[in-house]
């Protein structure tokens, strides 16, 4: 049959273009007179010169004539249409290939009137009388002929000239000026033709109220005369015409047309009717009684209005593709077209066709994702749909990036389509587990979560209307591989060491609910290395992270607790753990000189202790430095309440670490230790008589960075801000100072603050002086003198032997009894 055929269909020519031929084309459509020119066509021409051009079965493009358009070729009963058709891949429409097709068909005899509505124009055409005399023209003829007479008894002669009857107005237009403004006319031997388009200036909405319904039926009407002069004889015809503009319902999943009969102004002038034949079909092609039957159609004719109905998705219809706010889903479409002709005294016959495109209500449609991974082969595939066959599938949106089909395959996804009998088409997804894309995730035990995030665009044929539809497959395997981990301790270390598996990619490691990153490895002296297949951890026993528990009565139990946690939620997915006795020689120094250094440490299941308040037998024996674990206390054999024991062999020395409650006296906390020297012990010693010079301490030179700040309270809580600056004080109140080392970091450093002046002005050398602190001491010479504070660990302070705090008395300077100011 080749791209285009042609079916006569009554008074209609229709010439289908099959979509296989000119799918992804541009067109462009023209038709040729009898001389051979080609006219291009658009909209206005279309509904001024009877040609329809619409879309049917989804793709298939549809070109209608009516036998009388502009272009036809009329010769005995037969009328002859040629159309030229180009097809070009690209809009400017080169390279454009040409397609002629002419076809002729034979057209049933004409009733006396012939009233046609199609769907973007309305025609009327109307054998011509015999001419009257002007002086008989009046008689028995219908109001709007009588009011048009006059017009046409003034009107040019020779000329066709149209009357428009209006509301307000009546308003005559020579044929020009008519064809100017949108309208058809034409006139063969025995007829004339007036076609309007629906945009017409002249048309009116016309509402026809119908028995026991709330709601009338909408009619585009036009009410005119057509006249020709010659002399003294004038040709008038009544060239009135009215198409229904709705008139549809639907209830319960059917289709109800109603159509009422004989509509003003159509029926000016007409006292008696008749039917004389209903009949109805689909797509311009008349349905038999049993045919109708067989698809369930109704057509009743009753005594004013003609009544289809059509159960949706009936046969003569076809679904279609629509999207409603996003939203996938499916129209019903059916080109109805109605004929009914009746008598009256004024026409005798009229044929009356009424040409109906209904689309229902958008329906949603659920589109089915089915998942038949190949946990085999590993491969992914997932089906969508089914589609209806006016949808095609033209990108993929994975990971943010849009890749059209044909290169979906260059980023591991292989895309196919399934074709049913009827039509529809659904599309299928491959792709490997291991493809870079598809998100991996631990679930549980051995169990791994493969998914597959992706938006397919689609894209419906001819509207060109895009719509996405985001797909997600998850298939779970049993192919994970948790990580594993060994421990050891040596002198110094605890040490942990993780092997990873399979699924923790994106976990994080958390010692003690602390995450442990590389930079906070490195500030507390700890050891973190991965090199992608182990994670090593080193953490010293004296550590903040470590956990110290009492192990039976000879030591203490040091506990490292690695926990890996998902990088997305933070929920606990693996748990490790390396415990170690700490050697009590580990927390104990007994140096010769009578020296000891003990070091205590926070146990686990004492809530809220502070190791700043861990204290010797003496309550006043302090530690001299103090962690969020561990507190260490320095001093004398023969100082903090230590006690002696001799033996034959060595003398003891005891002491206690102890923590008390507030207002409790038992302690709750209490370490042992003891140091033993040796009574009886033999020691060679090389005697010289050079003496060696006394050790001391060489004087050396360097940068130290120091901040000093001033607090509001004896808390330390709250310094002053730059923005508070200058501090207003009244004399003896106190002035709370602190004095903090930034730079070097070195934690070995102790600050010690020798000397500390104060000036009556921003310049330390100025004058006049007054000295606060003197050689590390308070100023003896000061009535109110310069009170130290001591400098206690607790969360803002991490390294207390790096400040000193002082309070000083508000003073100001004087000379005799004149207060001096700057």
């Amino acid at each position: 049959t080749g791209p285009m055929s042609s079916e006569c269909l009554g008074n209609f020519l229709r010439i289908t273009l099959l979509a296989e031929y000119f799918e992804d084309k541009y067109l462009s459509f023209s038709v040729v007179d009898q001389s051979g020119v080609a006219w291009e066509l658009d909209e206005t021409m279309a509904s001024q010169c009877g040609y329809t051009v619409t879309y049917s079965n989804w793709s298939n493009i549809e070109f209608r004539a009516s036998a009388l358009s502009c272009h036809s070729r009329l010769e005995k009963d037969v009328f002859t249409v040629t159309i030229e058709i180009k097809a070009s891949h690209s809009p400017d429409m080169k390279n454009a290939a040409t397609h002629l097709k002419s076809a002729s068909c034979p057209y049933v005899p004409w009733s006396p009137r012939e009233l046609v509505c199609e769907s973007n124009y309305m025609e009327v055409s109307v054998r011509k009388e015999i001419p009257q005399t002007v002086k008989d023209f009046t008689q028995d003829k219908s109001e709007d002929w009588t009011l048009a007479f006059p017009e046409a008894e003034a009107g040019e002669t020779s000329i066709w000239q149209i009357v428009f009857h209006q509301p307000e107005e009546k308003k005559a237009l020579l044929v020009s000026d008519a064809w100017s403004a949108g309208y058809g006319f034409n006139t063969t031997d025995t007829r004339v033709l007036l076609r309007i388009p629906y945009t017409a200036m002249q048309m009116q909405l016309l509402e026809v109220d119908l028995f026991l319904q709330a709601q009338g039926i909408s009619f585009f009407t036009v009410r005119s005369s057509t006249f020709y002069k010659q002399q003294w004889i004038i040709l008038m015809v009544d060239t009135s015409v009215a198409c229904p503009v709705d008139g549809v319902d639907y209830v319960n999943r059917t289709i109800i047309w109603t159509v009422p009969k004989y509509i003003q102004p159509v029926s000016a002038g007409v006292t008696s009717f008749k039917d004389v034949l209903v009949e109805a079909g689909v797509d311009l092609r008349k349905l038999s009684a049993k045919e109708m039957a067989s698809r369930k159609y109704v057509l009743l004719n009753d005594l004013n209005t003609v009544t289809m109905k059509i159960p949706i998705g009936a046969e003569g219809g076809y679904y279609k593709t629509s999207v409603s706010s996003g939203q996938y889903g499916k129209k019903y479409s059916i080109n109805l077209f109605l004929e009914h002709q009746w008598e009256d005294n004024k026409w005798e016959l009229t044929k009356y066709t009424v040409i109906k495109e209904i689309e229902t209500p958008f329906e949603q449609v659920e589109l089915a994702i089915t998942s038949n991974s190949n946990l085999t082969a590993r491969i992914m595939n997932v089906t969508v749909g089914t589609f209806l066959p006016d949808v095609d599938l033209v990108n993929l949106t994975i990971e943010g990036a849009t890749v059209a089909v044909s290169e979906a395959v260059q980023h591991g996804y292989l895309i196919y389509q399934i074709r049913y009998a009827n039509g529809s088409k659904s599309y299928g997804i491959q792709v490997l587990f291991d493809a870079p894309s598809i998100k991996k995730e631990y679930m549980r035990a051995d169990m791994r979560a493969y998914t597959l995030n992706v938006t397919l665009g689609f894209l419906i044929h001819p509207t060109s209307e895009i719509f996405n539809v985001p797909v997600i497959s998850v298939s779970t395997v049993k192919d994970a591989v948790l990580p594993s981990a060994r421990g050891f301790c040596d002198r110094r270390n605890l040490h942990l060491i993780m092997t990873h598996g399979n699924v923790d990619q994106n976990w994080l490691p958390f010692i003690s609910d602390w995450h442990l990153t590389p930079e906070d490895a490195q500030k507390y002296n700890y050891s973190l290395k991965d090199n992608g297949t182990h994670l090593a951890i080193s953490v010293p026993f004296l550590s903040p992270h470590v956990n110290y528990e009492v192990f039976r009565t000879s030591g203490i139990k040091a506990s490292l607790h690695l926990t890996l946690k998902d990088g997305m939620t933070l929920a606990n997915r693996k748990d490790f753990s390396i415990s170690c006795r700490i050697s009590p020689l580990e927390l104990i120094q007994c140096l010769p000189n009578g020296t000891v250094v003990i070091t205590a440490v926070k146990l686990v299941g004492i809530a809220d202790l502070d190791t700043s308040l861990f204290v010797l037998r003496d309550r006043q024996c302090k530690p001299s430095l103090v962690t969020e674990n561990t507190a260490t206390f320095k001093f004398n054999v023969n100082t903090c309440g230590t006690s002696r024991k001799f033996n034959s062999a060595a003398m003891t020395y005891e002491n206690d670490v102890l923590y008390f409650r507030p207002g409790n006296d038992k302690p709750i906390y209490q370490l042992k230790f003891a140091c033993s020297y040796a009574i009886k012990q033999t020691v060679d010693v090389r005697y010289e008589s050079k003496k060696n010079p006394p050790p001391s301490i060489k004087p050396g030179f360097g940068s130290l960075a120091l901040s000093l700040k001033l607090f509001k309270e004896k808390s330390y809580s709250h310094p002053y801000q730059e923005l508070e600056y200058p501090v207003v004080k009244y004399l003896r109140e106190a002035l709370y100072f602190e004095v903090e080392l930034l730079q070097p970091e070195d934690a070995r450093l102790e600050l010690n603050l020798d000397d500390c002046w104060a000036t009556n002005s921003q310049s330390q050398d100025s004058l006049p002086q007054w000295p606060i602190i003197i050689n590390g001491c308070e100023n003896s010479e000061d009535s109110y003198r310069t009170i130290f504070h001591k400098v206690n660990y607790s969360p803002r302070v991490k390294q207390p032997q790096r400040l000193k705090r002082f309070e000083v008395k508000m003073f100001t300077f004087l000379r005799g009894t004149t207060l001096l100011q700057e």
